[in-house]
């Protein structure tokens, strides 16, 4: 293989990577219906399962256990941030490229999450 071709492989994989992680990024943040749920909501409910786990019969406890899981995955997911500025820029260096290889359209980009502003800086139009 020559160093060119290993050069081309590496850049691909740099290229998948960034817009991997951006659309992940941009999965992770979507905004969601309903009232927002705060920090204090959250733990104020860990609270509440942490006390009911006490006197819970066998089969609620197993439940309980569950939710006091996911609400611990919950307040450690609101207290990740990500640098979306960052993950953007990397997306906007590497999109175009990446899209023609793939072949991937404007419209593909759009259902994925990528805003119309943000693939005008990646050079990727309607037409692309």
């Amino acid at each position: 293989m020559s160093k060119q071709h290993k050069e081309a492989l590496a850049l691909g994989r740099e290229q998948g990577r960034a817009v991997r992680v951006y659309l992940e990024a941009l999965e992770l943040h979507k905004p969601k219906r309903g009232r927002k749920r705060t920090t204090e909501t959250v733990k104020r409910q860990l609270a509440e399962v942490e006390r009911k786990l006490a006197s819970a019969d066998p089969l609620n406890r197993v439940h309980l256990i569950q939710a006091r899981m996911d609400l611990r995955r919950e307040l450690e997911a609101k207290s990740e941030t990500v640098d979306l500025a960052g993950l953007e820029k990397a997306f906007i260096k590497a999109a175009r490229e990446y899209g023609q290889r793939k072949g991937i359209s404007y419209a593909a980009w759009r259902e994925a999450g990528v805003t119309p502003q943000t693939l005008k800086k990646a050079g990727i139009g309607r037409g692309a």
